[in-house]
């Protein structure tokens, strides 16, 4: 909600104040002013959640990457070393045995990584669901505030009572992110 609407708002309030049959809208406007608020920041430290969540997922990616390239190149040397001749061939076969030891260690390595990653992916996505779910709540939070406000300017109560309708439905939109998992 933007400054000017805000005094607008409270300058209708104020008005307002003085018609008995409007106090019931001036009240429903303050409770929906503060379940916008109250939305909107639930809302805005859910899509830091994910970010932050996406970011550790990315980390994983990178991490299981990188494991993935050492063990490539480890692959490469020790297929080198069975081909060519060499010097000292003891030595050849103990430098292959430790490199098949990292392949298998970081085989094993490469499906841990590529789980804990795919398990954050699924933990963003959830969170964005979550997060569109109080967008969504906000948005209809606002519209209820907006349409109450009507009432306030045309003296008609039906406008609080469309007010209260998409309030209802804005509350309920938000509160089901509890039911997400």
């Amino acid at each position: 909600m933007e400054a000017n609407e805000a005094m607008e708002l409270k300058e209708h309030g104020e008005e307002a104040g003085h018609d008995p049959s409007l106090r019931p809208s001036t009240f429903t406007m303050s409770i929906l002013a503060i379940l916008v608020a109250l939305t909107s920041v639930l809302g805005h430290r859910t899509h830091t959640e994910a970010v932050l969540v996406q970011t550790r997922s990315s980390d994983e990616w990178n991490l299981y990457q990188a494991k993935k390239i050492r063990q490539t190149d480890t692959a490469l040397a020790a297929d080198l070393l069975s081909t060519l001749a060499l010097r000292d061939e003891a030595a050849a076969k103990k430098l292959q045995e430790s490199y098949r030891t990292h392949q298998e260690k970081w085989t094993e390595d490469l499906a841990e990584e590529q789980k804990k990653a795919t398990e954050l992916e699924a933990e963003v996505a959830l969170i964005e669901r979550r997060a569109t779910r109080y967008d969504l709540g906000e948005a209809l939070l606002e519209i209820a505030l907006v349409i109450t406000s009507i009432t306030l300017l045309t003296r008609r109560q039906t406008f609080m009572y469309f007010g209260w309708t998409f309030g209802a439905v804005g509350i309920i939109c938000a509160a089901s992110v509890l039911l997400l998992h």
